[in-house]
């Protein structure tokens, strides 16, 4: 999707601070941080809605939260 912003920061079309890459997901400091290092973990396969997912997408992407958690 050419228009969705998430899709041109994980394909590196916009610069972001990232903080974790996989071949399936990215983490990236927020530009505009509710709190000191609010980050967004994200699937690199555009989605609309998490509920677009599998199951095993979802529970890879919650993997990688913990990894970056920490």
């Amino acid at each position: 999707m050419t228009d969705c912003i998430f899709c041109k920061i994980s394909n590196h079309e916009i610069p972001a601070e990232v903080i974790y890459e996989d071949e399936n997901y990215l983490v990236f400091l927020d530009l505009m941080p509710i709190q000191e290092g609010h980050t967004l973990v994200i699937p690199k396969k555009h989605n609309s809605m998490i509920n677009e997912l599998t199951e095993e997408e979802i529970a890879n992407l919650f993997k990688v939260v913990l990894k970056v958690s920490k």
